[in-house]
């Protein structure tokens, strides 16, 4: 994961600032969870997922991102958190703990996932906002 990002970037349109921004790198993933503010200055969470996709086969192959957006709006952050603590119980109950990924770069300089070990800890989930 990458570290904690603080940006003053005033985007297209001059109506969104980025007041904090977070990228979690999750396999051929990257999510980014941008704090933003609206033109009458309430802040927002504009999630973000980013999946490198490739169009064409062989040399002709174009890598391209696929990107998708959710806007969560403060008045909707508990409910929110609350479901999504609910849908992850859910899963973790009917599948048990989940299982890290690494990543590493093997002789051929490709990048791939392996599976570790189960841990012996839960995984928990405590989002503030």
């Amino acid at each position: 994961m990458e570290d904690l990002k603080k940006k003053n970037v005033t985007m297209e349109g001059g109506d969104k600032d980025i007041i904090f921004s977070k990228a979690i790198k999750a396999g051929k993933r990257i999510y980014y969870l941008d704090v933003k503010k609206s033109r009458n200055d309430e802040m927002y969470l504009a999630i973000t997922e980013s999946k490198k996709v490739y169009a064409g086969i062989g040399e002709n192959a174009q890598a391209n991102f696929e990107k998708h957006k959710i806007f969560l709006y403060r008045e909707d952050f508990e409910k929110f958190v609350n479901g999504l603590n609910e849908a992850v119980q859910y899963i973790v109950d009917a599948q048990g703990p989940c299982v890290p990924r690494t990543v590493y770069r093997d002789a051929a300089d490709t990048t791939r996932e392996v599976d570790e070990a189960p841990t012996e800890e839960p995984i928990k989930i405590d989002i503030d906002f």
